[in-house]
């Protein structure tokens, strides 16, 4: 027990699956405990399946059970010169989850939980997200059943479609027990250029001119006051020469600011991937997903404030804070896209949903998906809550 919660902790996955087989109630999967929190059922955590089963650094691919610390993997793909090239989000200083994780977690984020959420950061916008690079799976439905999905190497299209559904399923239709994951070379430079004063429409408009160059950049975002920022990554020399060239590209825009300090670029870019503006401050965290082009109509509808607004992925990505109670999906209105309330009270999670509801024929098909995955509804239904 902890918090007043129950916890299982299976000692391995034929032990998982045991342990879903003779649930009579609801089970809430936990890996590190540190994204968002689902409740209402008995904590069920992966803790104890960890360790890197399979690593081939020639082949990029690597095999981890699903409890297995991010950190752990990271540091072993450091060794090689490798790296998760979808740049996965750390949630805890958002949600405030590090020093309290949920009942069950370990206060680490694991790779189980990173595949649940489908967790990407700002490279998604050119290596993809963590579902396209995700190979192989292995997960207990429902029933308690074992299966295994995908393979090690990206031809083996072996039910590559299922793969990509757990991805992003939040552990709705299964849990996860080990995950292989394609890898990616880790850049030996990257550079970041700053335009300085631009207001939101203009600075999408700049991001979008930054990702239509031939120059390759790996993250685009606007934090207003601050900046907006446009990463290029790879070798030393070569960096250099498109920085200048996409400086040149973007001088409509203003003079471009070269930060060329590598660590101080990459500590820019885990403060926008982790959303720091936000952390440690008060009230509700939404994230709105949309066209690029209307990210700042996303803002502007949702009359938020500048310093409670930031953007990603060329403005496709939008983060906002508000005051606790904040209904933004009612004040975005028929903007197409999806807002997901990310943090807030339980009484605001119980009143608004956490997942933006789907339309009636996308419904349909996730009630299907999981009355196939988990007839028993052993898992936590999505609709006002996801997991991690």
């Amino acid at each position: 027990m902890s918090g007043g919660v129950a916890v299982h902790t299976p000692a391995d996955e034929a032990e998982l699956a045991e342990m879903l087989r003779a649930a009579s109630g609801p089970l809430d999967i936990i890996g590190g405990g540190t994204r968002i929190a689902v409740g209402g059922g008995a904590a069920l955590s992966t803790a104890a399946l960890t360790g890197i089963t399979e690593y081939d650094p020639g082949a990029l691919t690597m095999t981890a059970r699903a409890g297995t610390p991010l950190d752990e993997i990271e540091a072993r793909l450091a060794t090689e010169g490798q790296r998760l090239a979808f740049e996965p989000m750390d949630a805890r200083a958002l949600l405030g989850t590090g020093a309290a994780p949920r009942p069950g977690g370990t206060g680490a984020p694991t790779v189980g939980g990173m595949v649940a959420a489908n967790a990407s950061g700002p490279r998604r916008i050119q290596a993809g997200a963590c579902r396209d690079a995700l190979l192989g799976v292995r997960f207990i439905d429902g029933q308690g059943t074992i299966i295994r999905n995908g393979g090690r190497v990206m031809k083996n299209v072996t039910g590559y479609d299922l793969v990509r559904l757990l991805a992003g399923s939040m552990g709705t239709l299964g849990a996860l027990s080990e995950v292989t994951l394609k890898l990616a070379p880790r850049p030996e430079a990257q550079t970041t250029l700053a335009l300085r004063g631009l207001e939101d429409v203009r600075a999408v408009a700049a991001l979008a001119a930054g990702l239509s160059s031939p120059w390759e950049v790996s993250g685009a975002a606007h934090w207003p006051g601050q900046g907006t920022f446009l990463r290029i990554e790879g070798f030393a020399q070569a960096v250099e020469r498109r920085a200048g060239l996409l400086a040149d590209w973007l001088a409509p825009f203003g003079t471009a600011e070269v930060i060329d300090d590598a660590t101080e670029s990459a500590a820019l870019w885990c403060d926008i991937r982790d959303v720091a503006p936000f952390a440690g401050r008060g009230g509700d965290v939404w994230r709105v997903s949309v066209k690029p082009s209307d990210g700042p109509e996303a803002a502007s509808r949702a009359r938020v404030s500048p310093e409670d607004v930031l953007y990603d992925w060329g403005g496709g990505l939008v983060w906002m804070l508000f005051p606790e109670g904040t209904d933004l999906r009612a004040r975005l209105g028929d903007l197409p896209g999806h807002a997901t309330l990310m943090r807030a009270a339980p009484d605001t999670i119980a009143r608004l949903g956490r997942q933006q509801p789907e339309p009636p024929a996308i419904a349909a098909l996730s009630a299907g998906l999981r009355q196939q995955f988990d007839p028993r509804g052993i898992f936590a239904a999505p609709g006002a809550s996801g997991r991690g």
